[in-house]
């Protein structure tokens, strides 16, 4: 699996699943927002600790300045 993700993109990816973590953590999201939330957050996690995004892959899209 070649890397289409680069460093900013990673660290924007988990700073927004932090984001998402704290406010369910604080019972500032619930419910269905919560649910949708969550599972942006895992996908955002997920992709960043793997550098590599599917939807990049279709879109051509590379934030991998380092080429691989």
């Amino acid at each position: 699996m070649i890397k289409n993700m680069g460093s900013t993109d990673k660290i924007i990816r988990l700073a927004v699943a932090a984001v998402i973590l704290l406010l369910y953590a604080l019972d500032k999201i619930s419910g269905t927002l919560a649910i949708v939330l969550g599972v942006v957050a895992v996908i955002f996690a997920v992709t960043s600790l793997i550098n590599f995004c599917p939807l990049y892959k279709v879109l051509g899209i590379n934030t991998n300045k380092g080429g691989n």
